[in-house]
C-alpha cells in the first residue's frame, strides 16, 4: 500500500451558527447527563473490579461523569499475558494491514467521532474548545496519519545490494511487551502513545492517567471501531506503583512509551536498571518528562506579538502543558508597557466552564493540582523578592479555578524561575538591555530541563546569538513565536536533560525506537572454497 504523502488536519473554528458547535453542545449535554463506567480492557474483555471511585468534572464539583475501575495485580498479569497472546498474529500482519486500523481511526475522528471525543476531553480534562480541538481531535489524526507516513519512509530506506547478493529489511516489532503511560493533559498524546508502537507490530500494556480516563476510555473504543484485534492494546487503570512493579518485573518488558513527571520518569528508569538481569533483552525507553519553557526578548522585541506570546503561551490551557511559558527574561526598556499590556490582556481572560464558548481558560485538573498552584501563588505573595502584577487568586468552591497570575521577580534563580510549575503562572526578571548576552547563559544555567523555549527580536544578530548560546536548553526551540503549539510532521516535539530523552514524537525518530531490525543478505553464487587469492603461493 502506498499512499500520498498526510495533511495536517483542519482545526475548525466552531464560530456562533456552525454545524460543528451545535453537534458539539448537543453530544456535551449528552455525555454531562451520562454516567459511564470506565472498565479494565483486557483481551478484548471488559472488566468492572471492586466498587470503583466516581469521577467529577474539575470545573464542577457536582457534575459526576464516571466512575473507574481499577486494576489489582492479577488484572496486571492478564493484560501483560493478553498482550504477549496476541502478539504472533499482530505481528505478522503487513505493515498495510495494521495501517489500514490506524487510518480508519483518523477518519472517524475527524468525522463521526470527532464530538464525542471533545465533549469526552471538554468534561473530563477541562479544556475549552479550542484547546481540545487543536488536541484530541486535530493532532491525534495527524499522529494516527503521520505514522502510517513516516513507518512507510522507515521501510523504504534502502540497503546496497552488489552483483550476486540480494540484502533487504525484515522490520520486527520489538521481541516482548511495550508498556505506555500517558499524561492528563493531552488526549492526543493519549492516543498516540499506546498506537505509535502498535503501528509497527508491537503489543501493549496502556495505562492512562486516572485524571483523564473517560477521554481513555473513548480513544480505545475508537479504536476497537477501527479494527483493532482484541489484546493489541490492553487498557488498566489503578495505581501506578502497584501497576509499574509487575509490568518492570515482566521479564518480556521490552519498552517504555512514557509522558508524566520527571521523578516518576526517573524511578521507572531506575526500576528498569535494577531489573535489567531479568529480561530477555533490552528494553526501549522513551520519555517525555516536562520542562521550565522560556521566553528570552531581545530590546529590538515587537512589543504586541511578545505580549501576545506571553498570555497565550502561559495561560492557554490552564499553563498545563509540558511546554507552556514559564519563566520570561524581558529587558527595561520594553518592561513598562510590556507590564501593562500584559496585565490588560489578563485583566480580560475570563475563566469558567468549558462549555461556555467565551472563556479563555477553565479549571485546572485536580485537587492535587489546585493546592499545589495555590501554594505558588502564596510563595509569590509572601516573598519580599516578588511581585504579584496581575491575577494571583484561586477558588474550589465550583470547581479548581486558578486565576492567571503574572509576576515579577528581583532573584533571577528564584523557585518561581527554576521549578516546574505546570499551572497559569508566568514569572519574569527584568534585565538591564545591555546584559543580552549574560542573559542568555543564564537562562541556559538556570533550569535542568530542556523542553521548550524562544526568543522575540528583531536583530536578526540577537536572534542568531540566542540560538547559539540556547542550542541545548530546548529542543524545540521558536523564534518570534510562543513556546507552545507544536504540530505534527511540521515540529516534531521532545526535550532533553530532565525533559526526556528526545525521541521527537510525530516524527520517524519516534517510531524507529519500536522497531527491531533484521537486515537478511542472500548470496546467489556463494564461494565454493575457503582459500582467498593473497594465500596463493608466489611460485
Amino acid at each position: 500500500m502506498t499512499l500520498p504523502a498526510p495533511s495536517n488536519e483542519p482545526v475548525l473554528d466552531f464560530a456562533p451558527g456552525s454545524t460543528e458547535r451545535s453537534t458539539l453542545w448537543a453530544e456535551l449535554a449528552r455525555q454531562s447527563a451520562d454516567r459511564v463506567d470506565v472498565p479494565l480492557v483486557i483481551g478484548g474483555e471488559r472488566r468492572l473490579t471492586g466498587e470503583g471511585t466516581a469521577f467529577s468534572a474539575p470545573h464542577r464539583h457536582d457534575l459526576i461523569i464516571g466512575r473507574r475501575y481499577d486494576a489489582g495485580p492479577a488484572d496486571v498479569d492478564a493484560a501483560i499475558g493478553a498482550s504477549l497472546a496476541a502478539k504472533q498474529a499482530w505481528a505478522a500482519r503487513s505493515h498495510s494491514e495494521r495501517a489500514a486500523v490506524f487510518l480508519r481511526a483518523a477518519e472517524l475522528l475527524s468525522g463521526p467521532w470527532r464530538a464525542r471525543i471533545l465533549a469526552a476531553t471538554m468534561l473530563n480534562q477541562s479544556k475549552t474548545v479550542y484547546q481540545a480541538e487543536i488536541d484530541a481531535a486535530a493532532e491525534l489524526c495527524d499522529f494516527f496519519r503521520f505514522n502510517v507516513h513516516f513507518a512507510e519512509r522507515l521501510m523504504s530506506e534502502p540497503l546496497i545490494s552488489p552483483a550476486g547478493v540480494s540484502n533487504s529489511w525484515d522490520f520486527r516489532p520489538l521481541d516482548g511487551f511495550v508498556f505506555a503511560v500517558s499524561p492528563f493533559n493531552f488526549t492526543s498524546i493519549a492516543g498516540n502513545l499506546p498506537t505509535a508502537p502498535a503501528l509497527l507490530g508491537n503489543t501493549v500494556v496502556w495505562k492512562p492517567s486516572p485524571l483523564a480516563a473517560l477521554s481513555a476510555l473513548h480513544i480505545y473504543e475508537l479504536l476497537r471501531e477501527s479494527g483493532l484485534p482484541d489484546g493489541v492494546i490492553n487498557l488498566i487503570q489503578g495505581d501506578a506503583a502497584t501497576i509499574s512493579e509487575r509490568v518492570l518485573a515482566h521479564p518480556d518488558f521490552s519498552g517504555l512509551h512514557f509522558t508524566g513527571s520527571t521523578a516518576v520518569l526517573r524511578g521507572l528508569c531506575g526500576r528498569i536498571g535494577a531489573e535489567l538481569g531479568r529480561y530477555k533483552g533490552y528494553p526501549r525507553v522513551v520519555g517525555e518528562s516536562g520542562g521550565k519553557d522560556f521566553v528570552v526578548a531581545h530590546a529590538s522585541a515587537e512589543l504586541e506579538p511578545l505580549a501576545v506570546a506571553l498570555v497565550r503561551g502561559a495561560f492557554e490551557y490552564q499553563g498545563q502543558k509540558c511546554s507552556a511559558a514559564s519563566r520570561a527574561y524581558l529587558p527595561r526598556s520594553l518592561w513598562p508597557k510590556l507590564r501593562q499590556a500584559v496585565a490588560d490582556m489578563i485583566g480580560r481572560i475570563k475563566v469558567g466552564d468549558p462549555a461556555d464558548p467565551t472563556c479563555f481558560m477553565a479549571a485546572v485538573i485536580g485537587r492535587a493540582a489546585f493546592d499545589r498552584i495555590a501554594r505558588y501563588q502564596a510563595l509569590a505573595r509572601q516573598d519580599g523578592h516578588c511581585r504579584i502584577v496581575a491575577g494571583g487568586g484561586a477558588s474550589d468552591e465550583r470547581g479548581f479555578f486558578v486565576e492567571p497570575t503574572l509576576v515579577e521577580t528581583d532573584d533571577p534563580q528564584h523557585a518561581l524561575m527554576r521549578e516546574e510549575i505546570f499551572g497559569p503562572l508566568l514569572c519574569v526578571w527584568v534585565y538591564d538591555d545591555e546584559k543580552y548576552e549574560e542573559v542568555l547563559t543564564l537562562c541556559d544555567q538556570t533550569s535542568g530541563y530542556a523542553l521548550t523555549g524562544g526568543v522575540f527580536a528583531r536583530d536578526r544578530a540577537a536572534v542568531a546569538l540566542a540560538s547559539e548560546r540556547l542550542r541545548f536548553a530546548a529542543g524545540n526551540f521558536y523564534v518570534n513565536d510562543k513556546p507552545t503549539g507544536a504540530v505534527v510532521g511540521q515540529q516534531p516535539f521532545g526535550g532533553a536533560r530532565l525533559s526526556g530523552t528526545n525521541d521527537k514524537a510525530g516524527s520517524a525518530w519516534n517510531l524507529m525506537r519500536w522497531i527491531s531490525p533484521r537486515v537478511i543478505k542472500e548470496n546467489s553464487a556463494p564461494p565454493r572454497d575457503f582459500i582467498y587469492p593473497h594465500m596463493a603461493s608466489d611460485e
